[in-house]
C-alpha cells in the first residue's frame, strides 16, 4: 500500500483556506486545485509499503511522535515548485511555527520509515508546506504567488502524527482519496 506520514489541519483552518481560495480557483481554472479532504502537511512520503514493513513501522512512528511536543502552526504566504514560479507545477502555502521541531520531526519519521524497510530514496531536507494546486504543464505562477504573499492564516495546534494511505484513482474509485490509518499523539514523552 502507498503511505505517507502527515500533520492534518483542523476543519476551521481548512474552512479559512477554502474561503481564501474561492476567487483564485475561478481565476486560474487550468490549475488542479487540491480539495480540502486531501490537504495535509507531509512529514515523510514512504511510497509502497508491504505488510511486513508496515508492522515494523507502526511502533517506530509511535515512538517518534511521542518525542515531540504539540506544536502551534499557521499557514502563510505562497510559493511554487520549482522555485521562481515561471515554470512551476506546484503552488503551496508555507507552514510557520517552530521550524526546528518540524524539521526534526520530519527527519525522525523518515528515519523510522527507512529502518522499517520503506524505500524512501534520498532524504533531501525538509521544507514545510501545504500544496494548494498543481499543474500538468509548467505554468507561470508568479502573479498568483504575488497575490497570495500577504496571506497569514489563523494559528492551530497540531497534536498528532498520522499514517495516511493513498488510494489512487481506478475503476472502483474515480478520484484520489486519503485514509488516515493511525494517529499518534504528539508529546506523550516530550519535554515542553
Amino acid at each position: 500500500m502507498r503511505l505517507f506520514v502527515a500533520l492534518l489541519p483542523p476543519p476551521n483552518v481548512l474552512d479559512e483556506l477554502d474561503r481564501l481560495l474561492v476567487p483564485y480557483r475561478a481565476a486560474w481554472p487550468d490549475l488542479k486545485w487540491i480539495s480540502r479532504d486531501l490537504m495535509h502537511v507531509t512529514l515523510a512520503f514512504l511510497g509502497e509499503v508491504d505488510e511486513r514493513a508496515e508492522s515494523r513501522l507502526l511502533p517506530r512512528l509511535e515512538r517518534a511522535a511521542a518525542r515531540y511536543p504539540k506544536i502551534e502552526l499557521s499557514f502563510a504566504g505562497a510559493g511554487s515548485f520549482p522555485s521562481g514560479g515561471a515554470h512551476a507545477r506546484v503552488l503551496w502555502t508555507g507552514v510557520y511555527g517552530d521550524r526546528g521541531i518540524l524539521v526534526r520531526m520530519a527527519a525522525s519519521v523518515n528515519a523510522a520509515g527507512r529502518r522499517a524497510g520503506a524505500s524512501l530514496g534520498e532524504y533531501k531536507g525538509y521544507r514545510p508546506h501545504l500544496t494548494l494546486a498543481r499543474s500538468r504543464r509548467p505554468t507561470d505562477m508568479r502573479p498568483l504567488v504575488e497575490e497570495l504573499s500577504a496571506y497569514a492564516g489563523m494559528a492551530w495546534t497540531s497534536d498528532a502524527v498520522h499514517l495516511v494511505r493513498s488510494h489512487l484513482p481506478g475503476k472502483e474509485q474515480p478520484g484520489l482519496r486519503y485514509e488516515s490509518l493511525y494517529a499518534w499523539p504528539l508529546g506523550s514523552t516530550a519535554k515542553s
